[in-house]
């Protein structure tokens, strides 16, 4: 049954491809109607795949749909899209981040609730119901989210540095110190040069769920955003644990262990030097196959090994919401419900096997090919430029059981095993889903103010003296006030079950 569904996926891709290159739009299980336009506004990460591509062409023509693709850089997007909001120039599908500026949009009625259609599209209805949870505005949902693990941070680095050197792998934080010292001060790549960092930063570095602040307080002993006793709420920055990780990156930075432009640098340039062979260790989110596959161009007996966030404790990480952000159908570009399940019908088709396989492994025979009891990529820098984009921008499920295997190096499958694990290990963000309107209406300034004050901190702007009282201020512009709408949102929830 395996090899058969696998057969008619194949042949339904193989008769997509020849579709979109035939003059006729017959196709079967296609409407042969006209192509419906469908503009598209996501974040570029990787490279801006050429138009009219293969994967482009199979997705257009097995959805019937015309896509006009916008890719924005990853460091200018969330700027981009509030100044598209605010002025009414939105596509008809753009990618959402669970933010408070965005959460105030959605709550002004800008955008399709769509939580009511789910039930009439078998793929969107079919998805854990957590998923939709963790994007949802006062109880309702407003877009697709583009899922990904609820545990993903691990730990990236350089084996064959940490051989050369007789390094282990750092749980406590003078660990890290030591660890990142060596890599950068005692020549791990034996070319004799000052030229190399334990690890690099970029300027998102404590934002967000990726936020290595937050991800290494956690493995500390440290909560995720919030922590919460005895029904009382707690900013995380405001707890030991954080502040004697911010003093840890301060030491780094005032020995200049740590690129003294982290402030500033965009994410292209961190991984370009990662690329390139110049540092050692990453806590990311992402596969640690991509990061070897790119960096042997430059060095070809790099070894990169993945493992495990590891604290004094054993492994403790934080819980992320499940994506990394939502496409939403805004009703300035959207008018009807008609034109909008249009769009829900393109996102449905996308979760099904034959647009998953497309999303996952590419075109048959370019990509990958079928080895009976798996598939095997056939070249993995040709998926990295021509198919990962497409995967990291449109819905798609990692586990999604109607595929067949990928075959995939032991570094790839061991960080797949790992993030598997990790979902035992997560320590939730308690404020995730819960209401606030100070946050709704303020949360972004009062972020901006904290991470702020944290990047003061750690390059000298401030002391200790001056980091309290950036909370004292953070407190009188509505965190207070914050925090008391989470405990009374908390306290309600816990009724209300």
């Amino acid at each position: 049954m395996k090899r058969y569904s696998v057969f008619i996926v194949s042949l339904l891709i193989s008769s997509i491809l020849l579709t979109a290159c035939s003059q006729s739009n017959k196709q079967e299980g296609v409407n042969a109607a006209k192509p419906f336009s469908l503009s598209l506004v996501v974040n570029q990460i990787e490279e801006i795949p050429p138009k009219n591509n293969e994967i482009e062409k199979a997705i257009e023509a097995y959805t019937n749909v015309d896509l006009q693709i916008q890719w924005i850089p990853f460091s200018a997007y969330d700027e981009k899209v509030k100044l598209m909001i605010a002025s009414g120039e939105l596509p008809k599908l753009i990618k959402l981040t669970y933010t408070p500026t965005i959460i105030a949009t959605l709550k002004a009625d800008q955008f399709w609730e769509i939580g009511p259609y789910l039930k009439d599209y078998q793929q969107l209805s079919a998805q854990n119901k957590q998923y939709y949870d963790n994007i949802a505005v006062g109880g309702k949902i407003y877009g697709v989210p583009l899922y990904r693990p609820l545990g993903r941070a691990v730990i990236h680095y350089r084996k064959d540095w940490f051989d050369s050197l007789g390094l282990k792998l750092p749980k406590t934080l003078n660990d890290w110190y030591a660890v990142i010292k060596a890599l950068t001060l005692d020549d791990p790549d034996k070319n004799g040069k000052n030229d190399t960092y334990g690890m690099i930063l970029e300027k998102r570095y404590n934002q967000d769920v990726s936020s290595i602040l937050t991800r290494l307080s956690v493995s500390q002993g440290g909560p995720n955003k919030w922590k919460v006793e005895n029904g009382r709420f707690t900013p995380e920055f405001m707890t030991e644990p954080f502040y004697e990780t911010m003093k840890l990156f301060k030491r780094l930075y005032q020995e200049k262990l740590m690129n003294q432009d982290f402030a500033v640098v965009d994410a292209t340039e961190t991984s370009r030097l990662y690329n390139l062979g110049r540092a050692g260790t990453q806590v990311v989110g992402g596969n640690a196959q991509s990061w070897q596959d790119k960096l042997v161009k430059t060095v070809p007996s790099a070894v990169v090994e993945v493992a495990p966030l590891e604290g004094p404790g054993g492994i403790r990480l934080p819980g992320e919401p499940g994506n990394v952000g939502f496409l939403a159908i805004p009703k300035d570009a959207v008018k009807t419900e008609a034109e909008m399940r249009k769009i829900l019908t393109f996102l449905d088709k996308l979760l099904g096997p034959a647009m998953q396989t497309v999303l996952s492994r590419g075109i048959e025979n370019k990509h990958w090919i079928d080895k009976g009891e798996y598939t095997e990529v056939l070249d993995r820098e040709l998926d990295l430029k021509e198919v990962k984009t497409y995967r990291d921008s449109f819905p798609y499920i990692d586990s999604n059981s109607a595929l067949k295997p990928i075959r995939q190096p032991d570094l790839y499958r061991k960080y797949q095993q790992i993030i598997k694990e990790n979902e035992l290990y997560i320590v939730p963000n308690p404020a995730l889903t819960l209401e606030s309107e100070t946050y709704a209406e303020r949360g972004k300034e009062l972020e901006v103010l904290i991470t702020d004050a944290q990047t003061k901190f750690i390059m000298g702007k401030i002391d200790e003296s001056g980091w309290k009282s950036e909370i004292n201020k953070w407190r009188e512009a509505g965190g207070d006030k914050m925090i008391r709408e989470y405990e009374e949102a908390y306290t309600k929830q816990d009724k209300d079950k």
